[in-house]
């Protein structure tokens, strides 16, 4: 008789949707923790997924304690897998495992096969939006004889309203946090051995475990966003507020990275609570469209561009080292309170929403010119659901713009008057919005007009910014705009 094969379980795949029933090979390599400096609480949370796995397959599970994925694989027979989410540990499986049968990716809304049909008969250029239109119609999520509800594919519109007036925070009841377990006590141990033994770095802070790491705790965690919070997720969306580091967000995304929460079951959680009238329609195509949308979508372009996205394009000629500051998550020196907000998060919780992503980090980095390969490695490293799929297309492509155009039509650059407008931060801040020059001029205010300059060769041919250039041009202060941010120390 011939031995029964065994699941190879890796990072990303520690949910229900990854087993078939068998007998199972839990990897857990140093090397996933330990090969660049990461953020404490992420190297917590996915330790705490894999060895939570390993305790609900029981008898069925090998744990395998190893340095590299290598060392677990090599000389084995025998084997299956769901095919890695990232191209290094793909390579791995299919050179070092003998006998490796490699079965098809799970976890998204659409799988890579049909995705590739469709990129093919494309020009190249094919949007976010043809993609989520489609998966729509198809499943027909949010369709009534054959249009979308509400009228539109996308209801972003009404879910772009700033925080209420005067409001510290939204008001609501805090998530649901898990409860941590002996699991969580022995990573802890092990991540401080790891770390006083020179075997491991890490940054940030691991107060406690705040997200879900296993699929009882993530059916908790999705619950509770849908009946508390996901009526304000639409409205407040791009909304920030200093003493709401939550605001009216999910906090999914780590568990399905960890592949513990299927997003097609969060999808139908808020289809259900638009059907049953507890949750209005901007807020439930928000939450869907970020998923079946711009999720599935980044999932998709890691493997339709390949490996070389990003690691040879940089559009914007940026190249700038990372300061220490940042790369140390060290908010005691930053000034603009925007900016001093999103970093001391970070540095506490390993997780920002996407606004602060995008238009305080992002434009930062933008701005200054980092070099977009060492900011990608950075934001995968530092968020806890930072993945080698999910940051490329979102840093390199959309934030950063270093790909020429092939994710975004512009750079997601702004000047500090958007940020006062969709947050509290401007208001007790020593820098002034308005201001592009002075001891009070904003940062990111100045530093857009002078990423404009340093950028302009780059982007004069799009017709985005054709007026954003315009206006620049018709700065009577630019020279003078351009050598403050160049000497500008400290934010």
């Amino acid at each position: 008789m011939h031995a029964e094969r065994r699941r190879i379980v890796l990072p990303g795949q520690y949910g229900p949707a990854f087993d078939d029933g068998g007998p199972a090979l839990v990897v857990e390599a140093r090397e996933f923790f330990t090969a660049r400096p990461v953020h404490r609480a992420k190297a917590h949370l996915w330790l705490s997924a894999l060895r939570h796995r390993v305790r609900e397959l029981g008898d069925r599970a090998e744990h395998v304690q190893v340095d590299t994925l290598r060392e677990a694989l090599a000389g084995r027979a025998g084997l299956d897998v769901v095919d890695p989410p990232s191209s290094t540990m793909r390579a791995q499986v299919r050179h070092w495992g003998q006998d490796v049968l490699v079965l098809p990716s799970r976890g998204f809304v659409t799988d890579e096969a049909e995705f590739a049909e469709w990129a093919a008969q494309g020009t190249g250029r094919f949007r976010m939006e043809q993609h989520y239109e489609r998966v729509r119609r198809r499943e027909g999520w949010l369709m009534e004889q054959g249009a979308p509800l509400g009228g539109a594919f996308s209801l972003d519109a009404q879910n772009r309203q700033p925080p209420p007036k005067g409001a510290t925070t939204l008001g609501l009841p805090e998530p649901w946090w898990p409860v941590e377990d002996d699991i969580d006590e022995q990573v802890r141990h092990d991540l401080d051995r790891w770390e006083r033994d020179g075997v491991a770095r890490f940054v940030g802070r691991d107060d406690r475990r705040r997200f879900a790491v296993t699929a009882d705790e993530a059916r908790r965690a999705l619950d509770d966003f849908v009946a508390v919070r996901l009526g304000d997720f639409g409205p407040f969306e791009d909304a920030t507020l200093t003493d709401d580091w939550t605001m009216a967000h999910s906090l999914l995304s780590v568990p399905m990275n960890l592949g513990v929460l299927d997003p097609v079951e969060a999808i139908d959680a808020a289809l259900e609570a638009h059907r049953t009238q507890a949750a209005p329609l901007a807020s439930v195509e928000g939450f869907v469209r970020q998923i079946a949308g711009w999720r599935d979508y980044v999932w998709h372009l890691y493997w339709w561009f390949g490996d070389d996205y990003g690691a040879s394009e940089n559009a914007l000629g940026a190249h700038e080292l990372l300061p220490d500051w940042w790369r140390e998550l060290d908010a005691s020196e930053i000034d603009a309170v925007c900016l001093r907000t999103a970093v001391q998060g970070l540095h506490d919780h390993g997780w920002l929403h996407h606004i602060q992503r995008l238009m305080v980090l992002g434009n930062w980095a933008l701005q200054r010119g980092y070099d977009p390969v060492r900011l990608t490695e950075w934001f995968t490293d530092v968020f806890v659901d930072g993945t080698d799929w999910v940051m490329p297309a979102n840093i390199i492509g959309m934030s950063q713009h270093a790909d020429g155009g092939m994710v975004a039509t512009k750079p997601y650059a702004s000047g500090g008057r958007y940020i006062d407008r969709m947050s509290d931060h401007c208001g007790g801040c020593r820098y002034d919005p308005t201001q592009r020059t002075g001891d009070d001029a904003c940062p990111f205010t100045a530093g857009y007009w002078a990423f404009l300059s340093r950028a302009e060769p780059a982007l004069r041919d799009n017709h985005r910014m054709v007026r954003p250039l315009q206006q620049m041009r018709r700065l009577p202060d630019l020279d003078q705009v351009v050598a403050q941010e160049a000497a500008r120390r400290s934010p």
